[in-house]
């Protein structure tokens, strides 16, 4: 199944989607495994370790060193993986008003990571990015 191609369709289409919890980027080395009781959402291969983002209380209880929090935004729409345009456009609406957001694209969906405190303003302003691409 084949996601959507069409910039405006994914934009109108987004549906931001606020997970629960809180979720942190940690590292461990690249041969490393994954801690026990640890079940990361994402994980990057990068030759200085393996980035794993988890939750908050699960990289505590394993003693993980991490130095972002952040709240974890689904896009619902299904984006094809050879879309162009969905990320920068979020990017730039994001960046506007001075938020971060780490991307990480799924086979079905785009996921967003964006400061903990400001994942309410976020959400509304993907929102209003939707509604403008009507």
């Amino acid at each position: 199944m084949s996601g959507e191609r069409d910039l405006r369709k994914l934009l109108n289409g987004m549906r931001p989607e606020l997970n629960a919890g809180c979720y942190v980027f940690a590292t461990v080395p690249p041969s490393a495994p994954v801690p026990p009781g640890v079940a990361p959402v994402v994980t990057v291969l990068e030759r200085e370790g393996r980035t794993l983002v988890v939750p908050r209380e699960e990289a505590d209880a394993a003693g993980l060193a991490y130095d972002y929090t952040a709240a974890w935004i689904t896009l619902r729409v299904h984006s094809a993986l050879a879309a162009v345009g969905l990320t920068a456009a979020v990017a730039r609406e994001l960046a506007g008003h001075g938020l971060s957001c780490n991307v990480v694209a799924g086979f079905h969906h785009d996921h967003l990571f964006v400061p903990l405190e400001r994942a309410d303003e976020a959400v509304a302003l993907l929102t209003e990015l939707a509604g403008r691409s009507a």
